[in-house]
């Protein structure tokens, strides 16, 4: 789990932003782009599971015999 050190800004009275230290952006960045390819891996799986498949070793059997 990361853990942040942000800055909040305060306006009139009001938080307004979070400032924190580039490392820790870069390193949120990173945590996002991982879980947004999960996401991507999940959705492509969920959409060839109903494809037809064949098992690896028929396909291995079926390129010995050609």
């Amino acid at each position: 789990m990361l853990k942040l050190h942000p800055e909040i800004l305060v306006k009139d009275g009001k938080k307004q932003f979070a400032v924190l230290p580039y490392e820790e952006f870069v390193a949120i960045q990173k945590c996002l782009a991982d879980a947004e390819d999960l996401l991507e891996l999940r959705q492509a799986k969920r959409a060839e599971s109903k494809k037809p498949a064949l098992p690896l070793a028929e396909v291995k059997r079926k390129l010995r015999s050609s």
